[in-house]
């Protein structure tokens, strides 16, 4: 049995070309499900979400073979873990890029009346938003103040009192 451990402990694809492609699709998937997927991410933060996706997905990579080398794999998962780091500490630092990583609440309902224009926007149902409500034992939307979709996809509710 010969191992070629030159191919197992070199690199064979370009390092900086490794975290190029890791940086783009880290952040080109991070825009598309902060625009499209708010509202299915469920209880996991979409960075949290994207994350565990792009983390397995590199080191099987690594693991299996597609690299060549296991530092490929490595370096691949090191640069995805820092845009996550870096997304976060930024989001931490500055309001500017926490409004942008972490989108404001929308409001759903105000007042007992339904925001239409703000539920097209999220594709939220009337029946979507009051099985929501009704999870949070309400039952009635006119005793809601207000309501409003979090950044996580939840919905929170304000009631009158």
């Amino acid at each position: 049995m010969n191992i070629d451990w030159k191919a197992i402990f070199l690199p064979d694809i370009p390092l900086i070309e490794i975290v190029v492609r890791g940086s783009i699709m880290y952040l080109a998937l991070f825009i598309l499900l902060r625009v499209i997927l708010k509202r299915q991410s469920g209880t996991l933060g979409i960075t949290d979400l994207l994350l565990i996706t792009l983390l397995a997905d590199a080191s099987q990579n690594g693991m299996a073979g597609e690299y060549k080398s296991i530092p490929n794999g490595i370096l691949l998962v090191a640069t995805i873990i820092f845009w996550n780091f870096a997304l976060d500490w930024l989001s931490y630092k500055s309001p500017i890029f926490q409004r942008l990583i972490e989108p404001p609440p929308l409001l759903l309902v105000k007042n007992g009346q339904l925001l239409r224009r703000n539920m097209r926007k999220e594709l939220v149902t009337d029946e979507e938003l009051m099985v929501q409500l009704r999870e949070q034992g309400v039952s009635d939307i006119s005793n809601v103040k207000e309501a409003y979709m979090e950044s996580d996809g939840h919905i929170s509710v304000v009631e009158n009192k």
